[in-house]
């Protein structure tokens, strides 16, 4: 056999193929964003194109399949009674600078795909609850909307995206810090509005 010809297994390779393929997607989204090249997660799996679209038929369909994981642990900390608009924000915070592509989990602008829409109104019906709960116990100003925390999240990976791999974990944090303390509740500040 000579190197880099793959020999196909058939079926029988079917889930490890698709193992492979989220995990180089998960890889690949992590460096690239969402907007990766789908050959490129191909590539990097190692296998075909055609087994891509086999087991992934559009890119929403990975995205689906890659942050299912982070979407299940954001539903079960928002369901906890005690956490917070904060805390659930913070682990947000840490998927996106582990996979700067997690945004298109918020905000899914030109996504066909209506699981994709349905992911993030589920994302954004948890938020809406933790944001009033906030809202209520004064901990963050009352004029601050759901479509502001998406827009702060944007705000955040279009930073992450433009920092190197390496420096991401502290410029995210750092710019999470910013970006909290500027929702924060001013004291007074409801009578100016």
């Amino acid at each position: 056999m000579t190197e880099g010809h793959r020999v196909n297994r058939g079926p029988r390779a079917a889930a490890e193929n698709r193992a492979a393929l989220v995990a180089a997607a998960r890889e690949v989204f992590a460096e690239r964003g969402f907007d990766a090249p789908m050959n490129l997660i191909s590539r990097r799996a190692g296998v075909g194109q055609g087994s891509l679209y086999r087991h992934f038929p559009n890119r929403e369909s990975v995205a689906l399949a890659v942050f299912g994981e982070n979407i299940a642990e954001l539903e079960e900390l928002a369901a906890a009674p005690d956490a917070t608009l904060a805390a659930v924000l913070a682990v947000i915070v840490d998927q996106l600078i582990a996979s700067i592509a997690f945004i298109v989990m918020l905000d899914p602008a030109d996504a066909a795909d209506p699981r994709l829409a349905e992911v993030s109104g589920r994302v954004r019906r948890l938020l809406a609850d933790k944001l009033a709960q906030a809202g209520a116990a004064g901990t963050i100003r009352r004029d601050i909307t759901i479509e502001d925390l998406v827009l702060v999240m944007s705000m955040l990976s279009g930073l992450l995206r433009a920092t190197d791999a390496a420096a991401r974990p502290a410029a995210g944090r750092r710019a999470w810090q910013l970006l909290w303390r500027g929702m924060g509740r001013v004291p007074g500040a409801e009578d100016q509005n």
